[in-house]
C-alpha cells in the first residue's frame, strides 16, 4: 500500500508512527431498487505545494447496506510537523468496473490525518458534501466516521520499552594498548540471533579497567519474547574499530541485575583459533539493569493532552508603515504578507491538537488608543478580559484589524508575552495542556538579559517557544535563545530544556514564489521538535500519558449488515 510520503517532496525522513484509519458510514441513500447500496470508499491524499490529490487505497464493497463498517483500514504515516489532507470519496458500486467514476457518487468530505488523531478518543465525524457540477446521491445527515488508532499500542501484549544496560570491562591485556571508552551506534535484534552493537570511540582512558556508560536498545517484543531472545555484544577498541572480542547473553540473565552469573569472557574466534594459549580478552561485568516504558507523541495526545497555541505578533517600527507596500506588514490584496504566512503555516497544524479552537494572540511594541500607551502584550482581541480569538482564521481576522488601529512603535520586547504564557502554564502542569508559543519578529531582541531570563524559567514549564523571523535582518543575537548548540543560560542558570527554535522566514521562501510550498517548509521545521520537546518534559516529570479516552459506540442502525 502507498504511503503519503511517497509523492510529498517535504518527507525526507522515516515516520515516528503509522496510524490505522478505520471508516464507518451512517444514513447513506438506498441507491438499488430491490436491495439496499453496496457502498466503497476511496480515500485520496494530497500533495504539498502542487495540491493535487492522489488515490491512497479503497476499502472493500459492502454489499445491502446502509452503515456499513468498513474492515479494511488505511495505514498512513503520521508527521506532526505537516498537514496532512485527506479526502474521503464515497460511492455506491453498481458494476465490477475497476473505474470509481462509473459507479453512483455519494459524496464526499475532507479532513487532516491530525484532526483524527487529536479527537476525543480518536474518532472524528464528518458530514458527507456534493462536488460543484458533480451529481451526489447523498443527503445531509450522512455522516462518515473516522477512527484512528497506531499499530505500535501500549498494552500488556505489545508494550514499548527501552532497556538500560551499563558494563565494565577488564582487559586480559598486558601489553600497554591503551582501552578507549566507547558509546554505541546502534543495536539491531533478529529473532534466535545474537544482537551486536557497534561502538565509536569518545576519548582515550589511561587504564584497563572502565565503567561504561549505559547501553540503550529499544525493544518492543513481550516481555517473555524479550526474555528469551540471545543477546550478543561487541567490543571495539578505537576509531579503526580493531575488534576486540564478543560474548551472548539472554535477556533472560541480564534481567536478574547485577550477580556472579551475569560477568561475561570476551572472545575473539581469530584469536582463539590463532593461539593456542588465548583464553579470552578480557572478562565483562553487568553494573545495572532497567527497563523503562517508552511513550510516543501520539499516545499522549491520545490520552487527552491537548496543544494550547499562542501567538505574539511584532508591532514596531521598524516593521514600516503597513499602508506602504515595502511595509512587512502590508496587506495586498493578492499575496499574504510574511506574518500571516508563518501565522497560518504553524497555527493550521496545531490547531487540530486543540479540541476549543480558542486561541490567544498577543502584539507587542506598539501605541494603543486612545492614550498612545506602549504595550508589549495587548491582545489582539482588543479585549483585555479575553484574548481569544476563535480559529487561526480568527487570529489573522485580528490581526489585520489591529494593524488599523494601534500605532506601531517600539522597542521588541519579548519577555512580557513569554512571561505572560509561563504563566498560564504554571496552572496546569499535570501533562494534560502543553503550550506552544509562536513569536513572528523583524528585528533584535531589545531586552534580551530579561528574555534570557523569561526562557530558563520557561523550561521547567510545559511550553516551547516557536521564533519566526521575516524580512531582511541579520538575527544572528536570535541564535542565544535556540539552545542546539549551547543551552540558554540566566545567572549561571541553565535551562532545564531546549524548548525555543528560531529560523528566519527566508531560508523558506520557495523561489517561483509558491506559498504554499513556502509555508509547508517552514511548518515542516520549526514544528519537527516540538513532540520531542513535549516528551522531555513529561519524561522529567514522570507523567505517563493516561489511557485513550473512548466514545460511545455507533449505533447499529437499520439496514446495519
Amino acid at each position: 500500500m502507498a504511503s503519503i510520503g511517497e509523492f510529498d517532496p517535504l518527507n525526507t525522513r522515516v515516520p515516528a508512527t503509522k496510524i490505522e484509519v478505520t471508516v464507518s458510514c451512517r444514513h447513506l441513500l438506498d441507491m438499488d431498487t430491490f436491495s439496499k447500496s453496496d457502498p466503497v470508499v476511496v480515500l485520496y491524499l494530497q500533495g504539498v505545494g502542487s495540491k493535487e490529490w492522489r488515490e491512497f487505497g479503497r476499502t472493500e464493497v459492502i454489499d445491502n447496506t446502509l452503515n456499513p463498517d468498513f474492515v479494511r483500514k488505511f495505514v498512513l504515516d503520521f508527521f506532526f510537523e505537516e498537514k496532512q489532507n485527506l479526502r474521503f470519496d464515497v460511492y455506491n458500486v453498481d458494476t465490477r468496473s475497476c473505474n470509481i467514476s462509473k459507479h453512483d457518487f455519494l459524496g464526499q468530505t475532507f479532513c487532516t490525518l491530525g484532526e483524527v488523531i487529536g479527537s476525543v478518543g480518536g474518532r472524528l465525524e464528518k458530514t458527507l458534501s456534493s462536488v460543484p457540477g458533480k451529481r451526489a446521491w447523498h443527503v445531509v445527515s450522512v455522516k462518515v466516521v473516522l477512527t484512528s488508532s497506531t499499530l505500535c499500542t501500549l498494552s500488556p501484549q505489545r508494550s514499548r520499552t527501552i532497556t538500560s544496560l551499563a558494563f565494565c570491562f577488564q582487559s586480559t591485556n598486558t601489553s600497554g594498548n591503551t582501552w578507549r571508552e566507547q558509546q554505541p551506534i546502534r543495536t539491531r535484534h533478529r529473532e534466535q540471533q545474537p544482537i551486536r552493537t557497534r561502538h565509536r570511540e569518545q576519548q582515550p582512558i589511561r587504564t584497563r579497567h572502565r565503567a561504561r556508560q549505559p547501553i540503550r536498545t529499544r525493544q518492543r517484543a513481550t516481555a517473555d519474547q524479550r526474555r528469551l531472545k540471545p543477546v550478543g555484544f561487541r567490543l571495539q577498541a578505537n576509531e579503526l574499530h580493531d575488534f576486540i572480542g564478543e560474548f551472548t547473553t539472554s535477556y533472560r540473565e541480564l534481567s536478574r541485575g547485577q550477580n556472579q552469573f551475569n560477568v561475561y569472557e570476551v572472545l575473539n574466534p581469530k584469536k582463539k583459533g590463532r593461539k593456542k594459549k588465548y583464553v579470552n580478552s578480557g572478562t565483562v561485568t553487568l553494573l545495572s539493569f532497567k527497563v523503562e516504558s517508552e511513550y510516543t507523541f501520539v499516545d499522549f495526545i491520545r490520552g487527552g493532552t491537548q496543544l494550547n497555541f499562542t501567538v505574539a505578533i511584532d508591532f514596531t517600527a521598524s516593521n514600516g508603515s503597513p499602508s506602504q507596500p515595502s511595509s512587512l506588514h502590508y496587506m495586498s490584496p493578492y499575496q499574504m504578507n510574511a506574518y500571516g504566512m508563518a501565522l497560518k503555516a504553524v497555527g493550521e497544524v496545531i490547531q487540530d491538537y486543540d479540541s476549543d479552537k480558542l486561541f490567544p494572540a498577543y502584539g507587542f511594541g506598539a501605541k494603543l488608543p486612545p492614550n498612545g500607551n506602549v504595550s508589549h502584550a495587548f491582545p489582539l482581541s482588543g479585549d483585555s478580559g479575553n484574548p481569544n480569538c476563535v480559529g487561526i482564521e480568527g487570529v489573522l481576522q485580528a490581526y489585520f484589524q489591529s494593524l488599523r488601529t494601534v500605532t506601531l512603535y517600539g522597542p521588541t520586547n519579548f519577555a512580557p508575552v513569554i512571561n505572560q504564557v509561563a504563566n498560564c502554564a504554571a496552572e496546569t502542569t499535570d501533562g494534560s495542556q502543553y503550550f506552544v508559543l509562536l513569536m513572528i519578529t523583524d528585528g533584535v531582541i531589545s531586552d534580551m538579559l530579561q528574555t534570557k531570563e523569561a526562557v530558563v524559567n520557561a523550561a521547567s514549564l510545559p511550553m516551547s517557544i516557536i521564533i519566526v523571523g521575516v524580512g531582511p535582518a541579520e538575527f544572528e543575537a536570535m541564535e542565544e535563545l535556540d539552545g542546539d548548540e549551547v543551552r540558554v543560560s540566566f545567572k549561571g542558570r541553565l535551562a532545564e530544556r531546549d524548548i525555543v527554535q528560531f529560523v528566519p522566514f527566508r531560508d523558506y521562501i520557495d523561489r517561483t514564489g509558491n506559498q504554499v510550498l513556502s509555508m509547508a517548509r517552514l511548518a515542516k521545521d520549526v514544528l519537527a521538535e516540538i513532540p520531542d520537546q513535549i516528551l522531555s518534559f513529561m519524561k522529567t516529570r514522570g507523567i505517563q500519558p493516561r489511557p485513550g479516552l473512548s466514545c460511545s459506540p455507533l449505533p447499529d442502525l437499520p439496514g446495519h449488515i
